[in-house]
């Protein structure tokens, strides 16, 4: 069972949609981060998408690169992730993914990994530059804890290499709506309806789109054929600007776009 597959089908099948939230762990402190990623899941996003640092953030855009760059600065290591994931479960309920890179997971041991997700409260992964072909030993880990695999999906991929993300990811697949890196767009790519389309023909459960949806409206808008809309940058642009009321009162007011909060 999928705990954050049973969130997004609530949502699905109330109506609406889900609302995913992306914040990066350690910034601008430890204890903030923590604090605001518990103060978006109280404000209305469903899932929490939490970034683990990474020294080469190459598929990131300037908001998170910064802000995950001063997370390193101050000291982020990999435990710090398990023990943020930890504290935001002892106090919501939402599913919590971390998104990271795959060479800390190889250099940590991915089974080590795995375990210690788990014990944390962890729901799985976000992948963002593991293709399901190079993916054997994280497929066994996470068959063998049940964790969540989010394999990513892009315009320019083709049939086959969308079957085969849905084949074998866990909880939803991640639509990147727009070529290249993260950041708020005043437009999200038309491309991100097609590539639905073609997932949907793949036979996906869930797919949530994410890469520059900023806005209730965006929100609303990808909702009518997504089944979940995935926000990152300008959430972390709050954060950095107003702390953690701020991030609260945005994640609150992109939570209107599903219908659900007002």
């Amino acid at each position: 069972m999928s705990a954050v597959a049973d969130v997004i089908r609530t949502r699905v099948d109330a109506g609406s949609g889900a609302l995913v939230g992306y914040l990066p762990v350690g910034f601008p402190t430890f204890d903030e981060s923590v604090d605001a990623a518990v103060a978006i899941a109280q404000s209305g996003v469903d899932v929490i998408e939490l970034g683990l640092p990474y020294s080469d953030p190459v598929m990131d855009g300037p908001v998170i690169q910064a802000a995950t760059q001063q997370a390193l600065a101050r000291g982020f290591r990999l435990s710090h992730g398990f023990e943020a994931v930890r504290r935001i479960t002892e106090q919501v309920s939402v599913p919590v993914l971390l998104m990271t890179y795959w060479n800390p997971v190889l250099s940590y041991g991915v089974e080590r990994f795995a375990d210690d997700l788990v014990d944390a409260g962890g729901a799985g992964l976000i992948t963002p530059d593991l293709i399901p072909d190079e993916a054997e030993e994280w497929l066994a880990a996470s068959e063998r804890t049940g964790l969540d695999r989010v394999f990513l999906a892009a315009p320019s991929s083709s049939d086959a290499r969308l079957v085969r993300a849905v084949e074998v990811s866990r909880g939803f697949v991640y639509a990147v709506s727009t070529m290249g890196i993260t950041g708020a767009r005043s437009d999200v790519d038309s491309a991100a309806r097609g590539l639905v389309a073609r997932l949907r023909d793949a036979g996906v459960e869930h797919t949530c789109v994410g890469l520059g949806i900023s806005t209730a409206q965006q929100v609303r808008e990808v909702l009518d054929y997504a089944d979940g809309a995935i926000v990152g940058s300008a959430l972390v642009s709050a954060l950095s600007n107003g702390g953690v009321d701020a991030v609260a009162s945005v994640a609150a007011d992109l939570a209107t776009g599903t219908g659900r909060r007002g």
